[in-house]
């Protein structure tokens, strides 16, 4: 029982550091609201088709966070039965 409620607590805290880490989708607006405030590191596409937008989104986020980045906006999505996209990818300036 023990070590049961340990994997939960894994788990829980895993899920939460996951989401913390994740980038951070913007719209165009934001990056035009603040223009001196990201730099852009690169351009993700999605490797695989998805089956709802929602995956899309999410795996734009995890390749962002391969490229280094903190930020995306996502340029083109595309239906056809299942869903592409491509984002560039942006982090905070130093």
């Amino acid at each position: 029982m023990k070590s049961l409620k340990m994997i939960v607590a894994a788990l829980v805290v895993g899920s939460v550091s996951f989401s913390t880490l994740a980038a951070t989708l913007l719209t165009k607006e934001d990056l035009d609201k603040n223009p001196g405030k990201y730099e852009k590191i690169g351009t993700v596409t999605t490797t695989t088709q998805t089956t709802s937008p929602m995956d899309a989104k999410e795996e734009l986020s995890k390749l962002a966070d391969e490229k280094g980045g903190q930020y995306y906006v996502i340029l083109a999505g595309r239906e056809h039965g299942k869903f592409s996209a491509i984002a560039e990818v942006y982090k905070d300036k130093q």
